[in-house]
């Protein structure tokens, strides 16, 4: 059975509302940081803040269709997601790797 639009849009929501979450607590950690990394860090944000934005835009595609275009945008917007949810992924650990690094030098 084809997954409808509304159930769609709101696991789309949720997700985005969890990278959001993510980005935040990032944030945080990046503002915490020394001066030198702090910049390093924020730039990782920012990547994962552009990662969340295409979502959002693609989401506002999928509202805003209707019918037989909601499958035809689906189909691709669920390829679109597994990149983006991977690229976030990376992009998270490249900074919580790159935070843990930061840490070590400190101590």
């Amino acid at each position: 059975m084809p997954e409808k639009k509304d159930v769609y849009v709101q696991k789309l929501k949720a997700k985005i509302d969890e990278w959001n979450a993510e980005i935040d607590i990032l944030t945080a950690k990046a503002n915490q940081s020394q001066a030198d990394l702090k910049l390093r860090y924020l730039e990782h944000v920012e990547e994962l803040r552009e990662k969340r934005n295409e979502v959002e835009a693609k989401l506002k595609v999928v509202q805003e269709a209707s019918g037989s275009a909601w499958d035809e945008i689906k189909e691709g917007l669920e390829e679109s997601f597994h990149v983006w949810k991977d690229s976030f992924s990376k992009a998270k650990a490249a900074f919580e790797q790159g935070f843990k690094d930061g840490k070590k030098d400190k101590d």
